[in-house]
């Protein structure tokens, strides 16, 4: 596979990589109040998501893929709040193990790979214009 057709494809697969890290990280972020339906329940516990190398043996390109969607084993916050329907004996409550600054963090991470990769794909195929604009000039 020439190199630009396989930048376009690895970053082709860091798009869907980041789209799917996007997805989690909301996930993440729309759950973090989420708590169990009955006294001493558990919460909501937070997605993680893993990423590894994968070759591709058709372009013999390593392409980035989802390795392992996974959940995060941290503790459970506790609060205190007899009233809710989800409080045990001791009227603690069991808060999901969202940290709102991790996931906002990861998600401008994400973002900022997405259209990284994004710009790549955009560059390349400008490059690939160009080349064939230079060998149509050249006949």
């Amino acid at each position: 596979m020439d190199p630009l057709s396989a930048a376009s494809k690895i970053a082709g697969s860091g798009l869907e990589a980041q789209a799917t890290r996007l997805r989690i990280v909301s996930e993440n972020i729309a759950n973090a109040r989420s708590t169990g339906d009955t006294p001493g329940a558990d919460p909501y516990r937070r997605k993680t998501i893993t990423f590894g190398a994968e070759l591709d043996r058709a372009s013999e390109v390593e392409l980035v893929r989802v390795k392992k969607l996974g959940t995060d084993a941290s503790d459970f916050v506790e609060e205190y709040d007899p009233n809710h329907p989800a409080a045990d004996e001791r009227g603690m409550v069991k808060l999901p193990n969202v940290n709102m600054l991790i996931e906002m963090a990861d998600m401008r991470e994400a973002n900022r790979t997405y259209d990284a990769n994004l710009q790549t794909i955009k560059q390349t195929r400008e490059l690939i214009a160009a080349t064939i604009d230079l060998l149509k000039s050249g006949q």
